[in-house]
């Protein structure tokens, strides 16, 4: 029997119910013409062609070149392997297509007044925006890195070393709980210091703009930042950074 949680998970992958019912049958039972697999998985036969075409399509199944045909489920790491390269080609496709249409239409807004301080919720959301304020530094970047932010430091690390190499002077200033292999990671990019105690975080880009990390529970999508392109603030932030910078353990 499949779960209903693992059942949701292959919907959210992009199968149908049929699909996953002709899968997970193939997966129980073997190798299995259009007409065994019909009638084991209780998809209807009329509809069973068109769900193998699909699985097939997808990645999930082969055949072979038997009379009558035979269908195998392939194993459900290939699947996703499968599943997860298709994703990634669709949204390079997508991704064009939207920013060569829609990239000028929002940079026209820049005309108009837009809101110098914003608020961002959700983990994915906060980490998209502290990557954007990464690649475009230029300069200098300042990173406060609270213990509670810490798995925010290891997808950022190929970004990090990007600006490293380009000569952009970083500085990370980490909770003193802060794993050894984070420090010893970030210390291969930047100058890092130690703080006893720090209650919340964020990034600061080349004294211009600046997240603010604030401290939530362990839901994700509670999780909250504030982000500003506000000169004045972004330099607030910095002459405090730079205080709990001088009090921090080398």
């Amino acid at each position: 029997m499949l779960s209903e949680k693992a059942r949701k998970a292959m919907e959210n992958l992009g199968l149908t119910g049929y699909e996953i019912k002709a899968y997970v049958t193939l997966l129980n039972e073997g190798a299995l013409t259009a007409q065994e697999l019909s009638n084991k998985s209780k998809v209807p036969y009329s509809k069973i062609y068109e769900v193998l075409d699909k699985l097939e399509e997808k990645g999930w199944i082969e055949t072979d070149g038997s009379r009558p045909t035979k269908f195998y489920p392939k194993s459900p790491t290939t699947a996703l392997e499968a599943t997860r390269l298709r994703f990634e080609n669709e949204l390079k496709e997508n991704e064009s297509i939207v920013l060569n249409e829609l990239k000028s239409l929002y940079e026209k807004t820049g005309i108009k007044e837009k809101p110098e301080i914003w608020v961002i919720r959700g983990v994915f959301n906060i980490l998209a925006r502290v990557k954007e304020i990464i690649e475009n530094s230029r300069e200098e970047l300042l990173i406060a890195l609270p213990a509670a932010a810490e798995e925010l430091a290891k997808p950022l690390q190929p970004l990090l070393r990007m600006l490293y190499e380009k000569g952009v002077k970083i500085y990370v200033l980490a909770a003193e709980n802060t794993s050894k292999d984070i420090i010893k990671a970030l210390s291969r990019v930047s100058e890092v210091r130690l703080k006893d105690s720090m209650f919340g975080g964020g990034v600061i880009s080349d004294s211009k703009e600046v997240i603010i990390l604030l401290a939530g529970d362990n839901n994700a999508s509670e999780a909250l930042a504030i982000w500003a392109e506000h000169v004045g603030l972004a330099r607030f932030a910095k002459e405090y950074f730079q205080y709990l910078w001088q009090d921090a353990k080398e």
